[in-house]
């Protein structure tokens, strides 16, 4: 039995069926059409005959007129009572024989018709073959629209038994795009979607792998500094106060540490906000209560955050924790490098053309060195304390929620601007399961 979730096979059915119908269609109203012409041929024949014997009263009042051999033609006059104005046609079987006959008006007033009638035996058994042959022709044109159908459907799938090979034979360790120019052209937009998506995966491998590399690396050297300066203290007797001096940047390696390791939690926390349900909310709404917080956080520094909304509202649906950990993460290190009694402009503006809106943080920092990847993990810069995990995390946001984020240097060299672009369409992956 054909499985209903098969395209190929239900693709096949229909189109069997389809082919089917519209065969048996056509043979029946071909059929229908040549034995209809046929036998109005034959009854126009017998019309014609009827029609010289009136005009020229031809048997006057003889009642019987012997049968044509040649033609196998019978003429008869009957009487009848009921007057009828028409000819009357009738087709009759007689044993296996089989008989066209009319009867034609003669004398209407006197009743009396001619009734001819014509041996069509012959033209049945002919019917009858053509019959045959058609239904022969039909199982023949079945049988082949059938493998028709079987090579036509494998050519279609064909392109997916590829990418199904391809993407089977890929691992973590061999992840190539897909050449989508060997693809037809219907099959691009699958293409392109699937590149995107191995795009998306090497991204994250890549940070992965970097992340567990970073995390050795970040865990590894504290705990050998503590080590060396424990050994160091313990190698001669010392006073308590040196001793206490000694645990107390053990514990300072230890709050680092976990620092660190807080950090690196936040990386578990936020893959579970990727399946945070999406809503739709007004972002500029939620740009300025977050804008109106960070306002004070700057101001207890001495910084100023200037509120920038040229956009009154802007609706999307998107997951509202990534969002707020890719504005923050961008806000704090906006204030975190940018000197004191400086600016800082939080700003939003709709790009009418792409209909996407764009946000920006703008800074008056020391700028970024544009040849390193900035949202690696682990990745500082300047001399301003931190893990180097907060872009890496906002980067991953951005990745699960499909929009796009940057950080570049304004063209004054005088600081960074770290940018976001929101679509008003679907932002999330995810499905809304109301």
């Amino acid at each position: 039995m054909l499985s209903k979730r098969s395209i190929r096979n239900r693709f096949l059915l229909l189109l069997f069926i389809a082919s089917t119908v519209l065969i048996v269609l056509f043979s029946s109203i071909l059929y229908i059409y040549i034995k209809q012409s046929i036998l109005d041929e034959k009854k126009d024949e017998l019309l014609s005959l009827a029609q010289d014997i009136k005009n020229n009263d031809a048997i006057g009042d003889t009642l019987f007129l012997e049968s044509d051999a040649l033609l196998g033609v019978s003429v008869e006059m009957v009487i009848m009572k009921i007057k009828y104005e028409k000819t009357l046609t009738r087709y009759l079987q007689y044993d296996d024989r089989y008989f066209i006959s009319i009867i034609h008006p003669y004398k209407i007033e006197e009743g009396r018709y001619l009734k001819i009638s014509k041996d069509i035996t012959a033209t049945m058994i002919l019917f009858d073959r053509i019959l045959n042959s058609i239904l022969v022709i039909n199982f023949i044109a079945l049988f082949l629209i059938l493998i028709y159908a079987i090579a036509l459907s494998k050519m279609l799938i064909k392109p997916i038994t590829a990418l199904t090979s391809r993407l089977s034979n890929m691992n973590e360790n061999f992840i190539t795009p897909i050449n989508i120019d060997t693809l037809p052209i219907e099959f691009y937009p699958l293409g392109e979607g699937i590149n995107k998506l191995i795009f998306r995966i090497q991204t994250f491998l890549k940070y992965q792998k970097e992340l567990f590399i970073g995390t050795a690396h970040e865990l590894k050297t504290p705990l050998a500094v503590m080590k060396l300066k424990n050994q160091v203290t313990s190698i001669k007797e010392r006073t308590p106060q040196e001793y206490i001096d000694a645990i107390k940047i053990s514990n300072e390696t230890i709050d680092e540490m976990n620092k660190k390791i807080g950090d690196i939690l936040n990386i578990g926390r936020q893959e579970g906000a990727q399946f945070e349900k999406p809503e739709n909310i007004d972002i500029v709404e939620f740009l300025k209560a977050k804008g109106k917080d960070f306002v004070m956080l700057a101001k207890s520094e001495n910084k100023i955050l200037e509120l920038d909304f040229i956009v009154d509202h802007f609706k999307a649906t998107i997951q509202p924790t990534l969002l707020n950990q890719i504005i923050q993460n961008f806000l704090q290190n906006a204030i975190k490098f940018t000197p004191e009694n400086q600016k800082i402009v939080f700003r939003a503006q709709l790009l009418k053309r792409d209909k996407k809106l764009l946000i920006e943080i703008v800074d008056e920092g020391c700028g970024i060195d544009e040849s390193i990847d900035l949202f690696a993990p682990f990745k500082r810069v300047g001399d301003k304390s931190g893990v180097g995990l907060g872009l890496f995390l906002a980067k991953s946001a951005a990745d699960a929620m499909g929009i796009q984020i940057s950080i570049k240097n304004r063209d004054d060299r005088s600081g960074t601007i770290a940018s976001i672009e929101l679509s008003d369409e679907m932002c999330c992956s995810l499905n809304d399961d109301k």
